[in-house]
């Protein structure tokens, strides 16, 4: 007799369905890495999660695209999140915590809304050659911010300021070339466009994401480059705010429809980053195998 596994398929950061960024969440206890895999691969979604038993924390959270484990991902742990409380395992104002490949992550829900502690990764000025990513993504020259260099994440992604909404949305990236960029010299995964123009008067930066280096060439709405941007716009001496604690909102995903919002909190005394969002259900179903 063959196996049958309760899955979801979740969409991470909006309130509204068909947008944000959609996430597979299963459990996952009992399963092989290769059966995880080829799940990931039957979902073919940029994530699909899967919830372990752990010694650790509450649960060992592991994600996977089509193709590779990751070491972390956002959207999947808020749908991670969406999907215990569905369950009935987790409630509204409650904490739970995660064993994962980036070490244990608390999270939480909070009014409603899903809270995930990210790592504060290391940002550096970016030393190597720009050439290749500006033409690979496609921009001009002087639609960029001149005078701020390009920031590297500890993780490889890059990030780099262009000036207007407009020229992120017109952006049209050659993945292949980006792709090509990205292995030659090793120094960076994906390449994160910004720009502090928006389409919400809330909102404080708009992001897209180009990661063909992970088998993902544009992702909707990326949790793990959101909240260390907020790292990034520091470094680069664009928050106005000395308070210890800043809250802001991100965008993402509007160009591709797949709108979503990500809240993400900076405590400077503790280095401590949490985002968050709102999930949906979109799909509940059983695989079969």
């Amino acid at each position: 007799m063959g196996r049958v596994i309760k899955i979801f398929q979740i969409d991470a950061f909006t309130n509204t369905a068909f947008g944000g960024n959609p996430a597979g969440v299963s459990f996952g206890s009992g399963l092989s890495d290769s059966e995880m895999q080829s799940i990931a691969r039957e979902m073919n979604l940029s994530e699909t999660a899967f919830l372990c038993s752990s010694d650790k924390a509450d649960y060992k959270l592991r994600w996977f695209t089509p193709t590779t484990e990751v070491d972390l991902c956002g959207h999947a742990t808020i749908a991670s999140l969406h999907f215990l409380n569905e369950n009935n395992i987790i409630k509204n104002n409650s904490s739970i915590r995660f064993e994962t490949r980036s070490g244990i992550l608390n999270c939480r829900m909070e009014d409603g809304r899903y809270f995930m502690e990210i790592p504060a990764m290391e940002v550096s000025n970016y030393s190597g050659d720009t050439s290749a990513i500006i033409n690979a993504l496609g921009i001009p020259q002087d639609k960029l911010e001149e005078t701020h260099p390009f920031i590297l994440l500890e993780n490889g992604y890059l990030y780099l300021h262009v000036k207007s909404i407009d020229s992120l949305s017109n952006l049209k990236p050659n993945f292949k070339e980006l792709l090509n960029a990205s292995e030659s010299g090793k120094l960076f995964t994906a390449a994160v466009p910004f720009t502090l123009q928006t389409a919400d008067r809330e909102s404080f930066a708009h992001i897209r994401f180009f990661g063909p280096y992970y088998g993902i060439d544009e992702d909707p709405v990326t949790g793990s480059a959101n909240g260390p941007l907020i790292l990034v716009l520091q470094k680069l001496g664009l928050l106005k705010n000395d308070e210890d604690k800043i809250s802001l909102q991100f965008e993402q995903g509007d160009f591709i429809n797949k709108r979503g919002r990500i809240g993400v909190t900076y405590t400077k005394s503790k280095n401590e980053i949490y985002i968050s969002g709102e999930a949906v259900t979109v799909i509940k179903g059983e695989l079969f195998f």
